[in-house]
Formats: C-alpha cells, structure tokens, sequence
C-alpha cells in the first residue's frame, strides 16, 4: 500500500535494514497468491553505502525520500555520532511533505537529531534510553515500550521490536489477517504482550570503593525477608537520607524501588528456571503472597508472570 522508503547512509545497522526489507520487500502469500496489494519499496541514498561488513547500493538519492508514503530509518549504530546533514535534511523534507516516518532500535536518535521527535513520546533500545533522554531533552522518552505510534512518526526498541513495529505497521495498512500472514511467514508472534521491560536487568555499581558496593550484594542473599528503609540504613551504617541519596545518584532510583526490581528480577529467574507456584515464588523474593506478586510483576515487566513464565521458560529444562 503506497511508497516505502529505506533511508540509508553510512552508519547504519545491517539487522534493522535487513529486518525491514525482508518485511517490505514482499507480500505475504496465501493458497491463492499474494494477500494484498503490496508496498512499492525503494532503498534511498548516496551512491555507495557502507552497512556494517556490506556494501549497498541504493535505488534512489536521499532526495526521494521526500516523495514516500512511509520513510524508515534502520538502527543507527553510533549513537555518540551525529548524522549526516544530507540524511537529516532530507527527512525533513520527507516530513513536510506528509510523509509517515518509522525508526528502528536506535535509528530515533537520527529523527531526534532532525528534530521530528521534539514534544514527542518516543522509545529505542533499552540500553540507548538514558543517552536519548539526555541529548535530545525535548523528547519525551519512554524505556519501557516495544514501540511508540504517534501517527505519523514512530519509533521501536531495540531489535527483535523493530520486527514488531514492522508489523504493526502491515497491521495499520493491511488488516490484521494480513499482518498475521506475514507473521507466519516470518515465524513469528504477530503480536508481542508487555514491554521491553522485560528484557531489561538493572545495572548496580561495580566499583568496590562504592558506598553501596557492600549493602547490595548483602540486600540481595536476603530478598525473601522483610526489608525497611532503616534496615538498609543501619546495615550501611549511614542515615536513611544520605541512603536515599546515594541510592539516587548510582542507580537513578530510591531503596525501595531498587528492592521491588530485584525482587521481581529473582521472580523471573525463579520463574524461566524452576517449575515453583507463584505463591513459592512469591514467598522466595519477599513479596509474600500470589496476589501481591502478580500485581507488583504485571505493573513492572508488563504482563502477568504465568504470561512471563510461557514465554520465556527455559528449553532445556
């Protein structure tokens, strides 16, 4: 359905390219042929460009994009590096001239950059969230999402949500049987439950002259007891304000919030590794019963554990 548009230059990432185009390039087929009318799919850019190992040639300038329906921005690989002028422009210019505009993992810094996210809601890679936030303040950045639709621009998480944005995007053009045709071509769930939430783990301090560097480890072998504020203040034998704050400057977070992380990240271990009930789980991380386990779960990962539990159980067990 109408003109999509590969935007490429130097710096982008292969996968999300890659991703995209075996997405794009094709429709899905049923018994009787091909689904639906399919998207004209032309890649734009310089007259060479270099995507990871791979040398690519694009279709088309830059310049054209201006005339797609939808443009989509593959990963971009360096974060830290600005885009070329010549890409920004010309999204821009896509922009203005109607055009829906798509990113991929950490292709929303190539659209901050050209300032299309400004006053928008908007993800990436769960790794990239914090640098997005701080380069690019006028962006309203969300961590947890596999993607974010503002209508006519949208970005993905990292990755494997590029693939789920791909189809979203089949799903707002095609139908929903057709996105779940081209699902099942692809192999995969047409549709994800939960964010990127669940895929995160929560980085602590490494250096052993920290502040916290031994109340953490301490907090974390007792995860199934009771746990207050004063208890990880007289443990760390400071007051509970100055544990407040250094809790706020290494992980960004209050004490008892990183508790609930840790004790819904045991869950998910406990959940992927062992056959326990939800109520043994619940027991084992402190958070004493089903009930209060699968409120606290489903508000932070993002579906229920037993959802969690199917998806990411362990095959070899």
């Amino acid at each position: 359905m109408g003109t999509l548009a590969l935007a490429v230059t130097d710096g982008m990432l292969h996968f999300e390219l890659s991703l995209a185009y075996e997405v794009f390039a094709a429709p899905p087929v049923g018994p009787a042929g091909p689904t639906a009318p399919w998207y004209e799919l032309t890649v734009c850019g310089p007259a060479a460009v270099q995507v990871g190992r791979f040398r690519l040639e694009p279709d088309l300038a830059l310049d054209h994009l201006q005339y797609a329906d939808t443009v989509i921005v593959p990963g971009w690989a360096d974060v830290d590096q600005d885009p070329p002028p010549e890409l920004l422009d010309a999204l821009r210019a896509a922009h203005t001239a109607g055009a829906r505009l798509v990113s991929l993992c950490t292709g929303a810094f190539v659209l901050a950059a050209a300032g299309l996210l400004d006053g928008k809601r908007a993800t990436t890679h769960w790794a990239h969230t914090e640098a997005l936030a701080a380069r690019y303040p006028r962006v309203e950045v969300d961590p947890d999402v596999l993607y974010v639709d503002n209508g006519t621009v949208l970005t993905s998480a990292g990755k494997a949500a590029a693939m789920d944005l791909c189809l979203h995007l089949v799903r707002l053009d095609h139908g929903s049987s057709t996105a779940n045709a081209a699902a099942r071509r692809l192999v995969v769930p047409p549709h994800r439950a939960g964010g990127q939430a669940q895929f995160v783990t929560t980085p602590v301090p490494a250096r052993d002259d920290h502040p916290l560097a031994a109340l953490l480890p301490w907090i974390i072998e007792r995860l199934a007891h009771p746990l207050t504020v004063q208890d990880l203040a007289r443990q760390a034998r400071m007051s509970s304000r100055h544990l407040g704050r250094h809790f706020k400057a290494a992980t960004g977070t209050t004490p008892l919030q990183w508790l609930l992380t840790q004790r819904i990240r045991h869950a998910q271990e406990l959940l992927e590794k062992t056959d326990d009930s939800i109520d043994t789980i619940a027991t084992a991380t402190g958070m004493g019963t089903a009930t209060t386990m699968r409120r606290h779960f489903n508000r932070t990962v993002g579906v229920p554990p037993d959802a969690y539990r199917r998806t990411f159980r362990s095959r070899t067990h």
